[in-house]
């Protein structure tokens, strides 16, 4: 059975979040040459703005000015002109390459990894249960509508590798219904960055999270299993016998959590773009202090990648 859009998302949605992204802090003063101007993943938001930030400005001495969406809503931002990043971060990297390879850019560079799980409020009964060796999918399945939350999967990777996870999850355990169960009674977070806001309010028992992000916030976290957690590289195979397609036709396969970074063709400050991408590349241990794994085979490049990133 492929996976489709859960309610669909317009563009004029779509539009209506660009007003409410999060805007790196460390936005500069120094005009465009002396700041690199970033679309990214949401789930990366703490990750520029309290270590990669701070971290290259003291070394490169140019400010990074961030915005955070969902990877899918980013580059249909780029795609429609809605917004001109000098630096593209993905949460997907086959995402990236498929829609702006031709488009922007020929060119990537894979910086880290991440595992999917669930970053849960150990003061609830869902998290003490889960604590005690319950099974987090018969816990799921006995949750209010609204109490598991998961990011928006027409917006974001993160919310179709949830749907993903679940119809893997029930072929594992043998739950019959479990995908479509789950998917009619989480909800739906438009806006990744604030996918945990719930859980930290006690509105929400958990959602379906990266591990970085349970870090961010100081969270309990569960790793799935490597059946669906897309954090094992030799089970890329299995996670892609599930699919995920986006109310805008774009089919997404299961895959391993990789992120990967270019720099436009049409970026303002493409020599200080290409400076992050091989900080990125050349910083790994500043990733992992932010929750991320960068696993030996990883910085990895494709494309025409420009002088000095190629590691």
């Amino acid at each position: 059975m492929q996976p489709t859009g859960t309610g669909g998302l317009s563009r004029r949605r779509l539009c209506a979040l660009c007003g409410a992204a999060v805007v790196g802090s460390v936005a500069g003063c120094l005009g465009s040459e002396g700041t690199v101007n970033v679309l990214s993943a949401g789930s990366l938001a703490t990750t520029f703005e309290e270590h990669v930030g701070p971290a290259f400005r003291e070394e490169a001495g140019l400010e990074v000015h961030g915005e955070y969406y969902g990877t899918n809503a980013a580059i249909r931002m780029v795609e429609d002109g809605t917004k001109h990043p000098d630096v593209v971060v993905s949460a997907d990297a086959t995402l990236l390459r498929d829609r702006l390879y031709g488009n922007g850019t020929d060119w990537d560079l894979e910086f880290a990894t991440n595992s999917v799980g669930l970053a849960y409020d150990e003061g609830t009964e869902f998290g003490e249960r889960l604590e005690d060796g319950e099974p987090w999918y018969e816990l799921a399945r006995e949750t209010g509508e609204g109490d598991l939350a998961i990011s928006d999967p027409d917006l974001d990777p993160l919310g179709y590798r949830a749907i993903q996870a679940f119809e893997l999850a029930e072929g594992e355990h043998g739950l019959e219904g479990f995908r479509e169960d789950l998917a009619e009674r989480v909800y739906v977070e438009p806006e990744e960055p604030q996918l945990l806001t719930g859980v930290e309010a006690g509105t929400r028992v958990a959602a379906i999270a990266y591990r970085n992000m349970a870090v961010d916030h100081g969270i309990a976290y569960r790793e799935f299993p490597d059946a669906y957690n897309f954090a094992e590289p030799e089970l890329a195979a299995h996670y892609g016998t599930v699919e995920y397609t986006t109310d805008e036709g774009y089919t997404a396969e299961g895959r391993p959590v990789v992120y990967n970074a270019t720099v436009l063709e049409s970026a303002d400050n493409p020599e200080g773009g290409r400076d992050l991408v091989e900080f990125l590349a050349e910083n790994g241990t500043i990733l992992e202090d932010a929750g991320l794994t960068v696993p030996k085979a990883i910085p990895r490049s494709r494309g025409e990648v420009p002088e000095g990133i190629d590691p």
